[in-house]
């Protein structure tokens, strides 16, 4: 099988081409060979992201003179796939560290830069990101975090959960209500640090798929905050959180890309070996159409990824076309990995066979980064104006 026909190199850029060489040798490597490992034993990966760290696969678009790669969001789509392609948890803590990186490059003072950015790009310090509550997970407008204004800072109140990260964050970027009257022009967002009085950490979730990405609930009781611990503008928080789900949104439909991707050049491996009948399923219809559907839609949700990237590269309103890519890709990866798991037959659905954690690491696709329900309603409401 030559991977060349599937993954499309050919159409990246040299400066592209050679970020997705770097990445595939890491993933060949270090990654596939460890990913049942991880998964079977839930394991966090340290030594994994302090190589990435020093790969630079860590804030990706953040620029250089700040510590990050210095590249666009092109590039975030060719890691966040082809990692995906080794491990979707892996994938996962890259498009994290994108999102939480891309604040505080945006939004953050030179001395949070310092305090938080920095290291986290080296994986010195790990970050988690904190919105979703047990009451506001779609509707963000619903969260019921509070931070009031006290003498010579903030006092922080209130829960999240199914955080990514919870458990090992060094620090949290949290968004908190603060003047509740305003609706989403009255929240802001906040650097947590892990070792604040108040701050606790709940049990680690156990999880159908991915199950190396680390996912917990976090409460803050009464924590105090220094004037410095607010990130960007009060009032700004909804508008600063939204302004990196468009990059989210792609990193996720790479992130499907990659799991499909995988399931494929698995499934083609198998149909070529596995024989019945006299001869091998490869040459059976029934399979050769499930496969050319796949490549079909791996290529349709690549090239999704890219253009909607292509279009944030380019300072264009995108959230349309993320969505659309979110929504194909993630679809695509959770369908097609199923008729994988047909393909495999009976040995699919054994754990230990790659197949079967493909599937179950693709289901969470349609539902972090905005339900796939949400990615709809996102795009009919833009028709509809």
């Amino acid at each position: 099988m030559d991977r060349r026909l599937l993954q499309r190199t050919d159409e990246l850029d040299e400066r592209h081409r050679r970020m997705h060489r770097t990445v595939q040798d890491f993933v060949e490597a270090e990654v596939r060979d460890r990913a049942q490992e991880l998964d079977e034993n839930e394991a966090f990966p340290l030594d994994l992201f302090q190589a990435m760290a020093g790969l630079g696969l860590f804030g990706i678009g953040v620029p250089a003179e700040m510590g990050g790669a210095g590249s666009d969001c092109v590039g975030y789509t060719v890691v966040m796939e082809e990692l995906s392609r080794g491990y979707a948890s892996i994938a996962d803590q890259c498009g994290l560290v994108e999102m939480v990186a891309t604040l505080l490059a945006r939004h953050g003072t030179p001395e949070q830069r310092a305090r938080y950015l920095s290291p986290l790009l080296r994986y010195e310090r790990r970050c988690a990101y904190a919105v979703t509550e047990a009451e506001a997970g779609s509707d963000v407008s619903m969260i019921q975090t509070r931070a009031e204004r006290v003498a010579g800072g903030w006092k922080l109140d209130g829960s999240k959960t199914w955080i990514h990260n919870a458990p090992v964050a060094d620090f949290t970027v949290v968004l908190a209500k603060t003047d509740p009257e305003a609706g989403t022009h009255g929240m802001s967002v906040f650097l947590v640090d892990a070792d604040r009085p108040g701050y606790a950490i709940g049990p680690k979730e156990r999880k159908m798929g991915q199950r190396a990405s680390q996912v917990g609930a976090l409460s803050f009781d009464g924590i105090l905050l220094p004037d410095e611990a607010l990130l960007g503008e009060p009032g700004q928080g909804f508008a600063m959180m939204m302004s990196v789900l468009d990059k989210g949104r792609i990193g996720i439909a790479s992130l499907s890309v990659g799991l499909l991707q995988a399931a494929l050049e698995a499934s083609i491996d198998y149909a070529k070996t596995r024989r019945q009948f006299g001869r091998t399923i490869g040459e059976f219809q029934a399979v050769q159409w499930m496969l050319a559907d796949m490549a079909t839609d791996l290529q349709a949700g690549r090239l999704m990824a890219r253009d909607a990237a292509a279009r944030l590269d380019r300072g264009e309103r995108a959230s349309v076309p993320c969505a659309m890519a979110k929504r194909f890709a993630s679809d695509a990866a959770v369908a097609h990995i199923s008729n994988a798991v047909q393909i495999h037959g009976g040995i699919g659905f054994i754990r230990g066979v790659e197949v079967e954690r493909l599937y179950r690491d693709a289901k969470i696709c349609q539902i972090y980064e905005g339900t796939n329900e949400i990615q709809r309603m996102i795009i009919a409401r833009e028709l509809l104006k």
